[in-house]
Formats: C-alpha cells, structure tokens, sequence
C-alpha cells in the first residue's frame, strides 16, 4: 500500500513538472517558473521529467489534459464573469424568444444554430425540460454560425416569432429535412399558420437583424465555440447536445444555490 500511495504521488508530480514545463515553454524558460530554486536544482527537475518522460509517456498526456481542464475552467468562469456583468442582455433579454415559464427563477439561456444538427438533436429533451420544470425560464438566442444558409432559418425563425408562432414554425423548420430556400420557408410558414408574405419582409427587418447581430456579439464575448450551449443561471455553461437528464441536474444544481 505503501508503494502504491508513493508511486501515484510520484506519479502526480511528475505530472504536474511536466505541466510546469510545458507552460514554461520547455527548460530554456523553465526558470521562470520557480526563482527559488537554484540553477542546479531545476536543471536537474528538468532532467528526471525527462527520463520519466522516455520510460512513460502516458505522464505527458496527464500532463497535457490538466492543461486543457485548467484552461477550460479559466475560460467557463470568465464567460460566467462576462454572463454575470450583462444579465440584461443574456437572461434577461428582451429581444429573444422566451419559453417555459417567463418569471421562472430558473434561468437558462440557450445558443442555437437552427441548422445544427446537435440543436435539432435536443429539440426534444428541450420541450420535455419545460414541461417537467414549471420554474424553468428559458431564453433562446439563435445565432446563424454554420453560413448563409444558417442566416436564412435564422431570420425566419426570429420573424415568426413577431407573429406569435415561434415555437410551431421552430418545430416544423428544424425537423424538415428538405433543401434549403425561401420557397421551403413560405410553404413552412403556410403550413403553420403564418402570413408567409409578412414573414419573408420582417425577416430583413431591424427588428430581426439587430437581434441576430446582437446575439452573435454576446455569443463571442463569452468566446462560444459551437452550438447548442447552455448557460446554466450564473454558474455553469454546457456546452453541446446535453441530454435531458444532464439539463435536469444542472437546473437541481441551480436549484440548491439559490
């Protein structure tokens, strides 16, 4: 037991040398790091991480994934930071569609690319979550990031929402798999009860482009790499198709904190 205790503590500083170092950028700046210890000292750290290194290579890959789990908590709690200083444009916006129920204190925002086949994959769990969660406020924020295309549902689906429709058109465009066009949005929007006529001219709109602009400038001040992403309230962001059951224990998590 005694063996095992000090080789997983040997094991976990070398790690953690081996992290040191790639931050550093390799023993030349290695000094930088720790002025306390004299030349010889870190030449000779420098030395064992290396030999450790050649008889087990599995150490720079622990190495290098504490880096990656650093760097992406750094970057979730500054997007947080960022969440928290602009609540009026994030949870409490007033230019987006907001689903469930719209004083619930449980605070979701979604980011969505309507052509995104991880935001069609959790269409559904969506709907679920906010018939489960009576508290459940959500804010949808589409943003058009995979192209023009993109741009097109987008504009329709924020249109639609001027006319009261945005839940049944969302729906009918995000499950219909035909080719993108404008002539796929009117016979859509007919098909929900739209005035396609009107549709078609708001979605040039201020009203619509503002919006759309707006929510791709709040998507890259909290540097959003893809879609769905889910800011959970003010204290976590999962990023990605989360399923039904992790939305759920996020919102418990919320839940507990307030």
């Amino acid at each position: 037991m005694k063996k095992l205790i000090t080789f997983s503590f040997r094991r976990a500083a070398l790690a953690g040398a081996a992290s040191l170092l790639l931050l550093c950028g390799g023993a030349a700046s290695a000094h930088a790091a720790d002025s306390s210890f004299s030349p010889a000292q870190r030449a000779e750290i420098v030395e064992i991480v290396r030999n450790a290194l050649k008889t087990d290579p599995t150490i720079l890959s622990d190495a290098i994934s504490s880096l990656q789990t650093q760097a992406a908590a750094r970057k979730a709690s500054s997007a947080l930071e960022t969440v928290r200083h602009n609540k009026a444009q994030y949870g409490e916006s007033t230019t987006d569609v907001v689903l469930g129920n719209k004083n619930g204190k449980l605070e979701v925002v979604e980011f969505y690319d309507p052509r995104c086949q991880y935001c069609r994959k959790v269409l559904g769990d969506v709907d679920h979550l906010i018939g489960s969660e009576p508290d459940l406020r959500l804010v949808e924020k589409v943003i058009p990031v995979l192209g023009p295309n993109s741009v097109i549902d987008a504009e329709a689906i924020m249109a639609a929402g001027l006319q009261g429709k945005y839940v049944p058109f969302q729906k009918a465009l995000m499950t219909d798999s035909s080719a993108p066009s404008l002539d796929r949005i009117r016979r859509l929007a007919q098909n929900v009860g739209l005035d396609a006529d009107r549709l078609l001219k708001d979605m040039k709109s201020p009203a619509v482009t503002t919006a759309l602009s707006k929510n791709l400038e709040l998507a890259k001040a909290i540097d959003l790499e893809g879609t769905p992403t889910f800011i959970i309230g003010d204290r976590e962001i999962i990023p990605g198709a989360a399923s039904e059951s992790d939305l759920k224990a996020a919102l418990d998590r919320l839940r507990k904190a307030r």
